[in-house]
């Protein structure tokens, strides 16, 4: 189950929530009384949610991240592949 905060909230108190998500709890944030975007722990789905993960551009966990040029090849591969 997620909890509802405000953006303002989420800013505000940026620090509780990270050490809670990483905790296992998740958050939906609420934008202009509409809901913006889910805070999940990384490898865990939205809740709630038919979210589908597409690729996942943090290279299995083992780094941060990927550098640009290879996200754009990843991404133009899947553009092909949806054709």
């Amino acid at each position: 189950m997620h909890k509802d905060i405000s953006i303002k909230e989420f800013r505000m108190n940026l620090a509780d929530v990270a050490n809670r998500v990483e905790a296992g709890e998740t958050f939906r944030v609420i934008r202009r009384s509409k809901p913006a975007f889910f805070v999940v722990k990384i490898g865990e789905e939205a809740p709630d949610e038919k979210w589908e993960t597409v690729v996942d551009f943090t290279d299995g966990g083992k780094h941060a991240g990927i550098p640009a040029k290879e996200l754009l090849e990843r991404l133009k591969k899947i553009n092909r592949s949806r054709k």
